[in-house]
């Protein structure tokens, strides 16, 4: 029989994956989590932003940086407007402010297409999940009936995770809306 453990484990993962996605997508507050997936060249090496730096919320519309090396203030700020996250930067000579403008209707429109998108990134990749599990079903020739219902019990994985995908969206998106 199908061991649905295997497929339910990695789809727990694609869900924190799109949960984090979905907490990057701003709301008009400051958040560090927004700068997560920024890296800076450290000496030569790609190092996360938060391994280089203190970073914390100033006031609801700001986060402050504070490097622990002040030479790296230019690359700090240069990896966040490369990232294109919607803010603005601020250096002074303790760091940087990243400063989060006022939500305006096009860039909330702008900005739950951008949760369409990522809603359709994750289903795609539990579709991958979905068909690396039926090409492992097939590899172990089981009876018609075994295969039959482990498919089912595939199908219903799936489901319910898309299910709770598209709900995740549509929260993000009144979340949005409602900003």
């Amino acid at each position: 029989m199908f061991n649905i453990n295997e497929l339910q484990k990695k789809t727990e993962e694609t869900t924190e994956w799109f949960k984090k996605e979905l907490l990057i997508l701003r709301t008009g507050r400051a958040t560090l989590v927004i700068l997560d997936g920024i890296s800076i060249d450290s000496y030569g090496t790609k190092t996360p932003l938060n391994q280089v730096a203190n970073i914390s919320i100033e006031d609801p519309k700001t986060v402050r940086i504070a490097p622990w090396d002040k030479g790296q203030i230019q690359s700090i700020e240069k990896a966040i407007a490369i990232a294109d996250l919607g803010v603005s930067t601020s250096a002074d000579d303790m760091g940087l402010r990243v400063i989060f403008p006022d939500m305006t209707t096009e860039r909330r429109v702008e900005i739950s297409k951008l949760a369409d998108v990522k809603l359709e990134e994750g289903k795609i990749r539990v579709r991958k999940l979905r068909e690396a599990a039926i090409n492992t079903l097939k590899e172990m020739e089981l009876s018609d009936d075994d295969t039959a219902k482990s498919k089912e019990d595939i199908q219903k994985e799936i489901d319910t995770v898309n299910k709770t995908f598209e709900e995740m969206a549509k929260i993000k998106k009144e979340e949005i809306k409602n900003q």
